[in-house]
């Protein structure tokens, strides 16, 4: 009867205990960083973070280059700030990645206000925080609050698929059967990827799909437009464009470009096609396609079922 007792004497204290164990992290849609968040945020609606509107504290997260941390980190190790310029630290999280802290006073929309910056060390890229709270919220967001939120950052590897398409301002009914899916965080660009890395992108099959706020000013210009922006594409060289042509996507108006180059440190061989699709005023939806040239046959009609899966929201 004893052992029962203690028994449950232990059971009633893991039991009172439970509600203050670490909540799990929460992540913004599309987003890899994530936190637990101070009682009292919420969601943003307008950026990816959080928000306590009635006290106009806001909590930004988002994601860097990985050259990023390590710029910091360099630059913690090579002086020491100087003048006005805020005190950079390192600072302890939970997780155990390596990160960088700032906090400055500055004025925004004539209240004092309080600023942390916080950048993190992670496996292909960089997590970034910055927070800014209000003096006159300080009761409930005081520096050691936001200094324990701000230690609960954590880093995930990937986005559900799920939760990236939804946030998409298109659907994408085919996958075509890609590895790796990754939305840029402002919401409206797709990478689709063979590579198992971020490192080995341009070598790799990749399709990178998305909305330009821009187009050609009269469909006479559409076949310069296309033309001028394939050519400014990165990290490709000796390019050479093969063929430039109008054609329909799903009944839209639409441009396709091809180019032949070389890239990555190896100089692979590379075959890229580009096709345009028109919309209403000055939008157009914009479908970057490459693969090895020795790979062409196989990932053309991957390319092309994405492509017809795409649909309006």
């Amino acid at each position: 009867m004893r052992h029962l007792r203690l028994f449950a004497f232990v059971l009633a204290s893991l039991a009172a205990l439970s509600p203050a164990l670490a909540a799990d992290p929460t992540f913004p849609k599309g987003v890899r960083v994530g936190l637990v968040p101070i009682e009292g945020l919420a969601p943003a609606t307008g950026f990816p973070g959080f928000e306590a509107t009635d006290q106009r504290v806001k909590v930004v997260v988002t994601e860097l280059p990985k050259e990023a941390f390590d710029s910091v980190e360099a630059a913690f190790k090579a002086s020491p700030p100087t003048g006005n310029r805020p005190k950079l630290e390192p600072f302890e999280l939970e997780s155990g990645n390596k990160a960088y802290i700032t906090r400055e006073t500055a004025v925004d929309e004539g209240s004092n206000v309080r600023r942390f910056s916080l950048i993190i060390a992670g496996p292909a890229f960089s997590g970034y925080v910055a927070a800014q709270v209000p003096d006159k919220a300080t009761a409930a967001y005081s520096d050691d609050a936001v200094r324990k939120m701000l230690s609960s950052v954590a880093l995930r590897r990937n986005v559900p698929p799920e939760e990236q398409l939804d946030r998409l301002p298109f659907k994408l009914t085919d996958l075509g059967g890609f590895k790796t899916m990754r939305t840029i965080p402002a919401g409206t660009t797709v990478l689709l990827t063979d590579a198992e890395d971020e490192d080995g992108v341009d070598a790799a099959t990749y399709m990178l799909i998305g909305l330009m706020g821009s187009g050609p000013a009269t469909p006479d210009d559409r076949g310069r437009f296309a033309q001028q922006i394939i050519s400014a594409l990165p990290g490709l060289r000796d390019a050479r464009i093969t063929s430039s042509e109008p054609l329909r996507i799903e009944g839209s108006p639409g441009y396709e470009t091809r180019l032949e180059a070389v890239t990555g440190k190896d100089n692979t061989p590379v075959t890229v096609i580009q096709w345009l699709r028109f919309g209403s005023g000055s939008t157009t939806l914009r479908i970057v396609a490459s693969a090895k040239r020795d790979a062409w046959p196989a990932a053309f009609p991957r390319f092309r079922a994405v492509r017809d899966g795409i649909a309006a929201r």
